[in-house]
């Protein structure tokens, strides 16, 4: 497939006018984006050429029914330079499973695959090298055929464009436990990473910041009893000595970082559930000293400790713990990430 790939190489490279010593995320981004278009029942035109605008008319479906999905990956480099993934067929599986569930046509592996490479080889100088920062990928594909007509689009735009970023958030996160608004219900498309599911986050997340807190702990649609998701991310909760996180469902997503992180943990003698956690469980661990962690897990932050959570206007702090759970595991994911450790999963990619 790479041979088809049209290359389309920007004259003047904008490397030099970035501080690779402090970047934001994902608000900088790298020369060069891979594209390629759904037409006539199939995929076509791939070209790598300068990231830059899109032309789409206004009746593009895109902006009416929010056909629209996306991943989230990273690009690392070693000691020696070499560019790593991390299990990136994956990510590639997984946008597929929401293109099904949002009528979009399936991406294929090679195509994905190959224009990722590729791309990566062309922008490799906008790979970061510093301790903590990453290249994030985003693929995604949307419908830019169009209609008023509310049905799924006959053309599709597939790209992947990228961002070497610093740290998603600076230190631990203080959360509202969510006792009216829903991120997603049974039947619907919460396992999906559909643009709107985090649009419809935005709202109760900005009435938790507003009263202090950094993000939302979500909770079931039906009873609110159940903690399911931590703002965009997964969620595990350490009650004494063993890790609990909620199980994949309609409402949640199966995280790429949250089944690294079960298998860790179990390889590494954490006891590990995956069940059903109440809210009134992760209160009253909190109030009998029990609760001893809670953080998110997503490949932006990889893992982000929650310091205290709210609940029914009461808030509870978390223990500092010198060897956490949530510093164990994120070094041992970043370590097989960067190549620092071995690999027994067979989960980094070298290009």
């Amino acid at each position: 497939m790479n041979s088809n790939i049209q290359i389309l190489p920007v004259q003047n490279s904008r490397i030099d006018t970035v501080d690779f010593n402090n970047l934001p995320f994902g608000t900088l981004f790298s020369d060069h984006m891979f594209t390629c278009d759904y037409k006539d029942g199939k995929w076509q035109n791939p070209t790598i050429k300068a990231y830059g605008p899109i032309e789409l008319n206004p009746s593009a479906k895109i902006f009416h029914y929010g056909q629209s999905i996306f991943e989230g990956m990273k690009a690392y480099k070693d000691a020696d330079l070499n560019t790593l993934l991390f299990r990136p067929l994956d990510n590639c599986k997984r946008l597929n499973k929401s293109a099904e569930r949002m009528v979009i046509p399936q991406i294929p592996e090679e195509l994905f695959m190959d224009g990722l490479k590729k791309l990566l080889e062309i922008d490799n100088a906008w790979i970061p090298t510093n301790e903590g920062s990453s290249l994030y990928i985003r693929p995604f594909v949307f419908a830019s055929g169009n209609g008023f007509h509310a049905s799924p689009a006959t053309e599709y735009k597939f790209i992947i464009a990228t961002a070497p970023s610093g740290a998603y958030f600076a230190g631990k996160v203080k959360v509202l436990i969510e006792e009216k608004y829903a991120r997603a219900a049974n039947g619907g498309v919460g396992f999906a990473k559909a643009g709107g599911n985090y649009a419809a986050q935005f709202y109760p997340t900005q009435l938790a910041i507003e009263k202090g807190y950094n993000q939302v702990i979500w909770t079931d649609d039906t009873s609110h009893e159940y903690i399911e998701e931590a703002g965009a991310m997964n969620i595990f909760v350490r009650i004494n000595d063993t890790l609990v996180t909620s199980p994949t469902s309609d409402r949640i997503l199966d995280g790429i970082t949250r089944k690294s992180i079960i298998q860790i943990a179990k390889d590494n003698d954490i006891d590990v559930e995956v069940r059903k956690i109440t809210v009134k469980e992760v209160v009253e661990s909190a109030k009998n000293g029990t609760l001893k962690e809670m953080f998110g897990a997503g490949t932006a932050a990889v893992i982000s400790p929650i310091s205290s959570f709210g609940f029914k206007e009461q808030d509870f702090d978390l223990p500092e713990l010198n060897n956490s759970y949530a510093s164990q595991l994120k070094k041992r994911i970043t370590d097989i990430q960067t190549n620092k450790t071995e690999d027994p999963y067979g989960w980094r990619v070298q290009l």
